[in-house]
């Protein structure tokens, strides 16, 4: 098949669905697909080797200009050329990109307006760009808050387009109003743009039909798949000297400080008497002061909090070899949850809140243990049962490792995408509302 997917890249951050988007679209060029990988806002970055085009549409930069200034809207494109680099963006982006949907209300509209928003001459040139690119079987857009260039790639393309869902209701739910209620408002009005979605999770699909209004049937669940190059069924370490490991972005909503707060809890209790707390991930500038906190609360506990920064695959496949216990304490619910995934794939046992797709998962690996949300004391005693019966963590260490094997691979995933794709390329005509 044809195929051309977009990605939005972050800017410096390792960004999950970033992640899993260029993963895939690896894996489907690996299996004789030709896919075109098209990066929008900032170049992507990720933890392996990049398949996007050099080129990246919807600059950030000039995104940003334009909403700013009717000035920039009407510039020639050609001058865009000067900030639209990827180098350029690259070097603004390494400074700190922001993503609080706090202060992005304004343009998360702009942008779901497509064409008849601010950024007009964004959708213009990509729009143009396609027209005289081969014509693919299907087009993919990462996520529905880039639901408003829905319609114009199939006015360009004349082809269907499926849209993934992923995570983001948590943006959605963080913007201000009005934004808030006029952004949602405009998703559901393109609903019908799209021709298929696709759910990380069951989760995921029951959450965004209701919240989204998007028939249940024209969501298709394809579960996550992980790359197993460099992973390994670990040794076991031993349950006197126990090191819990948290991957993730540092951030309150990912729940460090509830592992902390858990942590230092169970040091009070005496037991077990020598353990260690790993902390590995993505630091946003703005929460250099929440990771300081955590150590602080640490240094007044029972140990040190080891923060080993944002490390590649390889990096992090080595810091989950040195990890006896993953616990990802996530305060909203979780639609992907792929650091659970990729502990598994390393023989490594999860514990998680029952909340988003870990329940789920937890249920089809029996690779981790699931505590009440927000709960410090139910953490508490799911790490304290972990260590008090050792062999059985251990064990769950090995289904999820065997699991992940059987059936959440990156072959997985994308034969599962195979056959939605080649199921919405059948159907004909392509209908332009």
């Amino acid at each position: 098949m044809k195929i051309v997917s977009l990605i939005a890249g972050a800017g410096d951050m390792y960004c999950g669905s970033c992640l899993r988007d260029n993963a895939l679209a690896g894996e489907l060029k690996r299996r004789g697909h030709e896919l075109t990988l098209v990066p929008l806002y900032t170049p992507v970055r990720t933890d392996v080797a990049s398949y996007s085009e050099q080129q990246v549409f919807f600059g950030g930069i000039s995104v940003y200009l334009e909403q700013m200034s009717g000035i920039f809207q009407r510039l020639p494109k050609f001058l865009d050329k000067l900030w639209d680099l990827p180098g350029v963006i690259r070097a603004f982006a390494g400074r700190g990109l922001e993503v609080d949907p706090n202060h992005l209300g304004a343009l998360t509209v702009s942008i779901l307006k497509g064409e008849h928003g601010r950024q007009k001459k964004e959708v213009d040139h990509l729009m143009q760009w396609l027209r005289h690119a081969p014509r693919p079987d299907v087009v993919t857009i990462p996520y529905a808050l880039l639901i408003g260039l829905a319609k114009p790639l199939k006015e360009a393309t004349r082809r269907p387009v499926v849209c993934t869902l992923q995570g983001e209701e948590f943006f959605l739910e963080g913007l201000r109003e009005p934004y808030q209620s006029q952004a949602l408002q405009l998703i559901r009005q393109q609903v019908q743009d799209v021709d298929a979605f696709i759910a990380v999770s069951q989760y995921e699909r029951e959450f965004m039909s209701d919240y989204l209004r998007i028939p249940r049937e024209k969501i298709f669940v394809v579960k996550l798949g992980v790359d197993t190059t460099g992973t390994a069924q670990r040794e076991p370490g031993l349950a006197t000297d126990p090191v819990f490991g948290f991957l993730g972005r540092i951030a309150p909503e990912k729940g460090l400080h509830l592992l902390v707060d858990a942590y230092i809890r169970l040091g009070a209790g005496g037991e077990p008497r020598d353990s260690s707390l790993h902390v590995a991930g993505y630091l946003p500038p703005e929460r250099k002061p929440y990771l300081e906190e955590q150590r602080r609360k640490m240094i007044a506990g029972p140990g040190d909090l080891v923060y080993v920064g944002a490390p590649d695959w390889a990096g992090k496949m080595g810091f989950l070899q040195d990890v006896d216990i993953l616990v990802m304490p996530s305060t909203f619910d979780e639609p992907k949850g792929l650091p659970a995934l990729e502990a598994m794939a390393n023989g490594v046992p999860v514990i998680a809140p029952r909340r988003g797709a870990f329940p789920e998962m937890i249920e089809a690996t029996g690779g981790g243990v699931l505590f009440e949300p927000d709960n410090v004391e139910s953490l508490t005693a799911a790490m304290l049962a972990c260590v008090r019966n050792w062999e059985a963590t251990m064990e769950m260490g090995r289904r999820g490792y065997a699991s992940v094997r059987a059936g959440w691979t990156l072959p997985h995933m994308a034969a599962h995408t195979e056959e939605v794709f080649r199921e919405v390329a059948r159907r004909r005509p392509i209908t332009v509302i």
